[in-house]
């Protein structure tokens, strides 16, 4: 189902009504230049300006997350504000309710999407999850149970016969500890890692939580992830860098443990979104399940 707000509002209709609204507002030079960036899946995102100045506007539509993925403008913002100052993530610059629904503005990140050593994106995810616990971020439940519950409520939501197949291979695999709970991004997918002259910025803090840190090591390791936003999965030896380079053992123990249960909800939550016409995460499906392997 679409959001009410592109029901009413296309991307270039939805340019305009907030081009107008945020040039009356005095927030935006009223002939500032507007360009449309095509990296997110879920809002309407334009970049705003020129050079060091430029900012970004994020539109959040009504609908477009999901339950592994929520979307929420609300703890986007809590997120930026919280991290405020570290160099990993934007620097908000306003959050402002409009007549086309809520929209975050924030500094404009430069660089290129990442696509360098993945060491680095190790490094960066355990800076953030050093990070002091922000109050007002949803909290996550951590362990095996935890991943199997919100796979089956996944599994639950999609409608096609793939989903009793995928229902019967739940992994057997357990926790053999849990981790002391940090702040997390929750979507450090190769897109939403800006590779700058000050280093690596994580960026689309629309999910963000405080919870185990496997998840983002699940998430980022994914083959699924890794094909539809760089083009290709992850070698061995490269998740074997990676996790080398996370530098703490205890967390990459516990990510090898729960590793077949985050393969098995990334193929569940590829059939989610394929069932919703994203076609592109249908053979995504496979990669995963592979790994049960």
């Amino acid at each position: 189902m679409q959001s009410s707000t592109t029901v009413r509002h296309g991307p270039d209709s939805a340019e305009a009504a907030l081009r107008a609204e945020l040039s009356e507002g005095g927030i935006i030079e009223p002939k500032a230049r507007w360009r449309s960036l095509a990296g997110g899946r879920t809002n309407l995102i334009w970049r705003i300006g020129e050079g060091a100045t430029s900012v970004v506007c994020k539109l959040y539509l009504d609908s477009g997350g999901s339950l592994l993925f929520p979307n929420d403008a609300d703890a986007e913002c809590q997120a930026l504000v919280a991290l405020s100052g570290t160099g990993l993530a934007p620097e908000l610059v306003e959050s402002r309710k409009t007549s086309l629904g809520r929209c975050l503005i924030y500094k404009h990140v430069d660089g290129e999407v990442f696509s360098g050593r993945i060491e680095c994106v190790a490094e960066v995810l355990r800076r953030l999850h050093s990070r002091p616990l922000p109050p007002k971020i949803r909290r996550i439940q951590q362990g095996a149970t935890a991943i199997r519950e919100q796979t089956m409520r996944i599994l639950e939501s999609c409608s096609s016969q793939k989903a009793k197949a995928l229902k019967s291979l739940c992994p057997r695999a357990e926790d053999l500890h849990l981790n002391d709970a940090v702040f997390l991004h929750c979507d450090a997918v190769p897109a939403n890692i800006i590779d700058g002259p000050a280093g690596l910025t994580l960026i689309d803090w629309q999910c963000p939580a405080v919870g185990d840190p496997t998840e983002d090591l699940a998430i980022f390791l994914s083959p699924a992830m890794q094909r539809l936003y760089r083009g290709e999965q992850l070698s061995a030896k490269m998740v074997e860098n990676f996790l080398e380079a996370y530098g703490n053992h205890a967390v990459t123990r516990s990510y090898l443990d729960l590793k077949p249960l985050y393969h098995w909800r990334m193929a569940a939550h590829c059939l989610w979104k394929s069932e919703r016409g994203a076609a592109d995460y249908s053979a995504a499906i496979q990669l995963e399940l592979e790994q049960l392997e």
